[in-house]
């Protein structure tokens, strides 16, 4: 295993260092290491954002050009992605922010802001407008802690989840409310098609229609329709695939595609990562530890689900329904947040405090050339023939028909990183532990607009022509 140092570089920890993911015999990392030479990676230059006093665990992003970070301190600040200048810090809260959303505005609305919802471990929720910093409105009458925020577009209406689910209006109304619900409560909402929502409670999945009574009616409700009790230990990720699927992880390892409008099983892995044990042999001067099996994040590109599950990526085929790529060793300790980028580029971030760039690349096919039989067979000359086929066989059986190849290497934070946000102007933001929002862009970019820059502002003082054009 290896550690962080202060300037964010790894450093070996002692062999036979007895750590929370078990005990590691080696020295040795097994985690891959992609070295100071990253031609694939574009981010090289980084600028660090100061402002919060503790853990910074959210980031949302508003629109193009600003997204908000909200953290354990329980501050929110509104930043401007391309000058990592803060526009507003919203204060307001008391005690740590435990779920941010924004409820963005109709495009047919005129006069009407994107709205920040920021829920609160001091069992409140504020709204913020994103235009002006101002605070909107404030609920803070729950019986519990906000767990986790959500909006119905199609209804235009937000949802609350907590030990309880609430259902509000723009104007902050309550329309309607669940009962009380033990286990931990809601753990996580996602839409679903048809004024429903499917929310995480415990080991079971509950799906709810939301609607309103009567067009002419201000009164509505929201009404169980059915539970899904098929995972066998508690829901820690739930996701929407298309319209037409949604996935659920457990901390037992289990991936079940669901189907969105019927809620029935699409595909179920009861442990993902048993693919890798059946793939791989332990190797000699590796490090040795008891892997994790929870999934801890999911994402999804509308044909491939992407899981972190311990230190591990999997890459799961709804349509195929299995297995095509997995990465055991992505990272020296849990991985915290991936999603998936363009161009078949994966991002995940871990409490080792890095954030790693993989690529999904399609694996070339193996042909197995016949084994030589006779007396040179008998003599072993057809020995690494014999290898190819068998290996050919492996993939062949385990559908493993791609790879996910380390591109990049993010080192700039010193404690474990929470999440990220990817903008498409190629930026990404990441925040830590160690209480830092960084920005981070693609070099070549950013060198290329300074140069222009420069030669503008020659233009403007000298009147002078740059002799030539940067492309």
């Amino acid at each position: 295993p290896h550690g962080l140092d202060n300037f964010g570089s790894r450093v070996p920890v002692a062999e036979g260092y007895q750590g929370q993911y078990g005990l590691y015999q080696w020295r040795k990392s097994s985690v891959l290491n992609i070295g100071e030479e990253q031609t694939q990676n574009p981010y090289t230059e980084l600028s660090p954002l100061q402002a919060h006093q503790d853990i910074v665990r959210f980031l949302v992003q508003i629109d193009d050009f600003r997204f908000a970070s909200a953290g354990d301190d329980g501050s929110v600040f509104v930043w401007d992605v391309q000058t990592g200048e803060i526009l507003f810090a919203l204060n307001g809260h008391l005690q740590k922010i435990t779920a941010v959303v924004v409820f963005r505005t109709p495009e047919v609305s005129e006069g009407i802001h994107n709205i920040i919802l920021t829920a609160s471990s001091d069992k409140s929720v504020i709204a913020w407008d994103c235009e002006s910093g101002q605070q909107v409105h404030k609920i803070s009458d729950f019986q519990s802690t906000v767990k986790t925020l959500t909006v119905i577009h199609s209804l235009d209406v937000w949802l609350s989840g907590g030990s309880e689910v609430h259902v509000w209006n723009r104007n902050f109304n309550l329309l309607c409310k669940t009962g009380y619900y033990v286990d931990g409560g809601v753990s996580a909402l996602i839409e679903l098609p048809k004024n429903c929502v499917a929310a995480a409670i415990g080991k079971d999945l509950i799906i709810f229609n939301v609607s309103a009574v009567s067009e002419k009616s201000d009164r509505w409700d929201i009404s169980e329709v059915k539970i899904l009790s098929v995972h066998q230990d508690s829901i820690r990720a739930l996701l929407s695939v298309n319209d037409c699927m949604f996935v659920s992880g457990s901390d037992a390892g289990e991936l079940i595609v669901w189907d969105a409008v019927d809620w029935t099983i699409q595909a179920l892995e009861r442990k993902i990562s048993a693919i890798s044990s059946l793939q791989e042999a332990p190797q000699e001067g590796k490090l040795t530890a008891e892997k994790k099996t929870a999934i801890q994040h999911v994402s999804c590109d509308g044909e491939c689900v992407f899981a972190a599950v311990g230190e591990s990526i999997y890459v799961y085929n709804v349509q195929e329904k299995r297995v095509i790529a997995f990465q055991v060793n992505a990272h020296d300790s849990n991985i915290q947040h991936l999603a998936n980028l363009p161009n078949r580029q994966v991002v995940s971030c871990s409490e080792d405090g890095s954030v790693r760039i993989w690529e999904l690349r399609s694996k070339p096919e193996l042909y197995a050339e016949p084994v030589p039989t006779g007396f040179f067979g008998l003599l072993g000359f057809g020995k690494a023939s014999k290898q190819a086929s068998q290996a050919a066989k492996k993939i062949q059986d385990s559908g493993v028909v791609a790879s996910l190849d380390l591109i990049g290497d993010l080192i700039g934070h010193s404690a474990s990183v929470q999440m990220f946000l990817y903008f498409n102007d190629h930026s990404l933001v990441t925040c830590s532990a160690d209480q830092l929002v960084i920005i981070w862009k693609e070099g070549k970019t950013e060198s290329r607009l300074r140069s222009l820059l420069l030669f503008k502002k020659l233009d403007e003082n000298n009147g002078l022509q740059p002799r030539f054009a940067l492309s």
